[in-house]
């Protein structure tokens, strides 16, 4: 028989959260698509329970990983889906302080964070909240990718929106006709 001290030990590193060497980016990525396949389907229970997982495992690849923001931002991208507003904000904001310390503030991914923070204020009717994060989105974007990548028009899209809601109909007209310039350069 064993010492039960041993046992205990064994237990214990079972129970200590995920290192990056004890997972593997693969395993990481499983859960991440699986989560993502059943977002886009609009089963957003299994999307919560898989995105979830991925961002137990992704802690363990350190505070300052892309994979943890990518995992926190699409958990929060459920849970603004699912009407967890505030659940959503939390990990929004994460993402943004991870993806700006792991990838520099003018990273793509920061832009998409931003324009995902500004659309729930705006879903929330916090336009003065939502509006200068979109232009800070678009700003990033522009120059990170590019002034007719898909991403600068879905962002214009999302801006649009926003705009019409406060009635700037002139200005919200503009952005869409943009937007659907870039997405006919990539038809």
């Amino acid at each position: 028989m064993k010492h039960p001290k041993v046992i205990w030990r064994r237990l214990g590193a079972l129970l200590r959260p995920a290192s990056s060497a004890a997972v593997p980016e693969a395993t990481w990525k499983t859960y991440k698509t699986a989560g993502s396949k059943a977002y886009k389907q609009g089963n957003y229970i299994e999307a919560e329970k898989q995105f979830s997982v991925a961002l137990n495992m992704a802690q363990g690849f350190g505070p300052q990983d892309p994979r943890l923001g990518t995992s926190l931002n699409n958990l929060g991208l459920t849970y603004k889906t699912r009407g967890q507003f505030a659940k959503a904000e939390l990990l929004l904001k994460r993402a943004l302080r991870v993806y700006k310390k792991a990838l520099g503030p003018a990273h793509p991914h920061v832009a998409a964070v931003l324009s995902n923070l500004a659309t729930l204020y705006g879903s929330q009717g916090n336009h003065a909240e939502a509006e200068p994060l979109y232009k800070q989105a678009l700003a990033i974007a522009k120059d990170a990718l590019g002034p007719d990548h898909p991403d600068v028009g879905a962002t214009l899209d999302s801006y649009a929106d926003l705009l019409r809601k406060t009635r700037r109909y002139e200005e919200a007209t503009a952005m869409e006709m943009r937007a659907k310039t870039i997405r006919a350069k990539r038809q």
